[in-house]
């Protein structure tokens, strides 16, 4: 083996393990690639930056502009309108028909938009309705993802490979070519995560007061006269020197200040809203000479709204408990706790965080001291207490997601609806036809949008998901290297010595099953990168068709079941769903192998 193959895989190889362990986000893992390459001389520095203009990067950077419109303009919520009337059906017709909607929204728009509207929509119906979140967001989650591989546009693995395939001298791939075969792999999907759901935890349905805990932990006190405190600066206080003690909020003459500042001193009747727990509040009950009364923090019934707080001493307007999910390049992620409470505006108190569940911290962990040193990061989850008038501006908050339904003051526009759903079917009708490529076509749609001022390039700089750009941009360069290094013929040389003289079916059913296995661990665009030259290289050496050896990279990448790291609409309901890791290597683990045993009977018949 030469030199620069070896050097190659062990770029490859560090790079998969920074994926898997996720010690550092996928877009500086990216530029590691970048520069390593350039570095070690396996790319021209041309080459090494040739993912920024690469077609398929560009696409996907448009479509993702396309799916903002969408989601802003509410094209997405006017498609899904209509989901929470099924509430009535029985869950065995309920998940079916969330699956078939889901599936064919994310046909033609960003599986990841589709799928957080619909962990939205089936929040609300859990808190609304006590409909099992769990029995609904695994099986949306994989019939999104199903449905993006049946369309060119459906995912931006889709338009990878059909790029790279391209550039080494494959024909492209038609805009509904593969259509028949995802629908057919959708079909029995819905099927067979229908009967699973029986296997699916109940996930007690439980508030945001259960779920964080929240009577065991925040209290009011009332400063009394002759108390210790009186004349004190908060620096100087308990409150300022204990890690386990939280001091969110005082309340003076009915005014109130939210994360209030060391030097500011406390008078008697000043009220102060203190997180701690249990322990420590009885040993300020028994030390110091307050009023404590977690009763006088009221957790008011449960609205349509959400969960309404209000306060019996303060005449504040009315104050909600509102869980942010954190999305990639949300503003507040890598702030800690303690950050957070003097970073975050609109009124907004931080309480806690839940960790999102990792490969290397399967436990979820609650978050609430000031003092924690872990930081916010893509899939955690953050509990604030807001006004409700302060809503619209924290749902402006970009990569930001608020898991429960308020009703908007403003009134969507039905022309900038209507117009973003009409420019989004000619963006499709353009390239289905092939009148246009997908880059073109989608480049003209983001273009009118913004021409019409139904797209806001300031929304676009902060909602676009520069990680999967940054990603694509990384990997593309990877791929190069792997072709000017001969990297790519090697592997394809060992497989063949492996496939020689084996039938058709073993030899899709091999590169299948390799793709699939590849795509749980590391993300779907690089596996797809990493494999589609290797299958042409494999075809090429076996003098086979290329294209059934494509869509089963393509296909394969995309059927990320068994992990929930593979993809990144699993991440998202890893935590929310309640779901253990065996559920995904149980439940998706079955339903890739069933795809897989399919895909390989259907592929081999195309050669």
């Amino acid at each position: 083996m030469e030199l620069n193959i070896i050097l190659v895989f062990l770029v490859l190889l560090v790079t998969v393990v920074l994926f898997a362990l996720e010690i550092f986000p996928v877009d500086k893992v990216a530029f590691f690639i970048i520069v390593s390459l350039a570095l070690l001389g396996l790319v021209s520095p041309e080459e090494a930056i040739s993912g920024f203009s690469n077609s398929a990067t560009i696409a996907v950077l448009a479509l993702m502009m396309l799916a903002i419109a969408m989601e802003e303009n509410g094209v997405i919520n006017w498609l899904t309108s209509g989901m929470g009337k099924i509430k009535a059906l029985p869950l065995y017709f309920m998940a079916p028909v969330f699956m078939i909607v889901t599936a064919g929204i994310s046909a033609f728009i960003s599986t990841t938009a589709v799928v957080i509207v619909f962990i939205k929509i089936i929040n609300q119906l859990s808190e609304k309705f006590n409909i099992s979140q769990s029995k609904l967001l695994l099986p949306i989650s994989f019939a999104g993802i199903i449905g993006g591989s049946c369309t060119l546009m459906g995912t931006s693995t889709n338009l990878i490979v059909n790029s790279v395939a391209k550039d080494l001298g494959a024909d492209k791939l038609g805009f509904f070519e593969f259509t028949m075969l995802g629908l057919v792999f959708l079909s029995v999907a819905i099927v067979y995560l229908t009967l699973a759901l029986r296997w699916l935890p109940w996930g007690k349905n439980k508030s945001l007061r259960e779920d964080y805990n929240i009577n065991n932990y925040i209290t009011n006190i009332l400063i009394k006269e002759g108390s210790k405190l009186i004349g004190k600066k908060i620096e100087e206080t308990f409150f300022y020197e204990h890690p386990e003690i939280s001091l969110l909020k005082l309340t003076r003459n009915n005014k109130a200040h939210n994360s209030p500042g060391k030097y500011i001193t406390l008078v008697k009747d000043d009220e102060l809203l203190v997180m701690c727990d249990l322990q420590n509040l009885s040993r300020l009950h028994e030390s110091e000479n307050l009023g404590i009364n977690e009763n006088d923090y009221l957790i008011s019934q449960q609205t349509e709204e959400g969960e309404g707080i209000t306060s019996k001493s303060s005449e504040l307007d009315e104050r909600v408990f509102i869980e942010l999910l954190m999305l990639p390049g949300a503003s507040l992620l890598g702030k800690t706790l303690g950050n957070l409470r003097r970073y975050m505006l609109h009124d907004a108190i931080p309480i806690a965080i839940k960790k999102r569940k990792t490969l290397t911290k399967i436990g979820e962990r609650l978050v609430r001291s000031n003092t924690n040193s872990l930081v916010l990061k893509p899939g955690d989850r953050l509990l604030v207490e807001v006004e409700k008038q302060n809503l619209q501006a924290l749902e402006a908050m970009e990569n930001v997601v608020l898991l429960q339904s308020f009703d908007s003051v403003s009134r969507l526009s039905s022309f900038k609806r209507y117009f973003s759903l009409l420019v989004l079917i000619l963006v499709v009708a353009l390239a289905a036809t092939g009148v246009l490529s997908i880059m073109v076509s989608a480049l003209a749609g983001v273009c009118l949008l913004l021409l019409t001022n139904n797209l806001d390039l300031n929304v676009v700089y902060k909602k676009v998901n520069w990680q999967i750009f940054f990603l694509l941009a990384g990997m593309i360069p990877l791929g190069i290297a792997m072709h000017n290094t001969g990297a790519d013929m090697w592997v394809s040389s060992k497989l063949l010595g492996f496939l020689e003289g084996q039938s058709n079916i073993v030899i899709i059913g091999t590169l299948f099953l390799v793709t699939m296995v590849m795509s749980g661990v590391v993300s779907n665009n690089a596996t797809a990168i990493i494999m589609t030259p290797i299958a042409i290289a494999v075809a090429q050496g076996l003098k086979l068709d290329f294209k059934p050896f494509i869509l089963a990279v393509m296909f394969a990448a995309n059927f990320s079941f068994f992990t929930p790291v593979g993809y990144q609409t699993n991440a998202l309901i890893y935590g929310l769903g309640n779901y253990k890791f065996q559920h995904f290597l149980l439940i998706g683990g079955i339903l890739s192998l069933i795809l897989w045993v399919m895909g390989t009977l259907l592929l081999t018949k195309l050669l």
